[in-house]
């Protein structure tokens, strides 16, 4: 195996700053715009997340999800509630998420506590998925372990035939969840690692926006 320096490995943030009067008053309304400048500058997979969990002693753990909604009432993703992520949020529901875009040399990190959503919600948004991944969430039973792929693949073959002739409905054990923030932190990469982190703290239903120190 070959050595690398992991050390030296090092990028200059130049492109962009990021002051107190540079942001909307609503992070929601900040969030709206870089995530819109995400997608315009052509970033694959703009609303892919950093979603990260804990058990109630505390013991962490991360993955990546896509987020499928979001406004003022927060963020929303879809899983399956049999799922590590999901056991976790059933026993500690503060959660954070972080958003990287490297190409604009920005991340999101967004603090708060998840709900799960209406089944009529996540209802609405599996009838919006490709068939093949409707199937999929009934074929793959989510963080559990399989003996190996022909497993799972024979699941996904006994699926495809049941739901040949009908509607592939909604899995009862799986679907949405929205993070409802208390905390943002919008951070523009700078020179010489001084970077602009800018936060906003929910207090008594205001926004409070404070820079912190890089």
């Amino acid at each position: 195996m070959k050595n690398v320096d992991v050390a030296s490995l090092r990028k200059e943030y130049v492109l962009r700053s990021l002051g107190e009067g540079d942001v909307q008053k609503s992070p929601f309304e900040q969030f709206a715009q870089w995530f819109n400048e995400a997608i315009e500058t052509g970033l694959p997979e703009p609303n892919a997340m950093t979603l990260a969990t804990s058990t109630f002693e505390g013991k962490p753990s991360a993955r990546m999800v896509l987020l499928k909604h979001y406004d003022t009432n927060g963020f929303a993703f879809f899983t399956n509630y049999e799922s590590r992520k999901a056991k976790n949020i059933l026993q500690n529901p503060y959660a954070a998420v972080v958003f990287y875009w490297a190409k604009l040399e920005r991340q999101v990190r967004i603090e708060g506590k998840i709900h799960k959503v209406s089944n009529e919600e996540s209802d609405r948004y599996f009838k919006t998925r490709p068939e093949g991944s409707k199937l999929g969430a009934w074929a793959s039973p989510q963080s559990s372990v399989i003996p190996n792929r022909k497993y799972l693949e024979k699941l996904m073959a006994d699926f495809e035939e049941e739901f040949k002739k009908s509607e592939i409905k909604r899995p009862e054990n799986w679907g949405g969840y929205v993070l409802v923030p208390s905390l943002f932190e919008f951070w523009q990469g700078r020179k010489n690692r001084l970077h602009d982190r800018i936060q906003y703290t929910l207090i008594n239903q205001e926004w409070k926006i404070d820079r912190l120190a890089p």
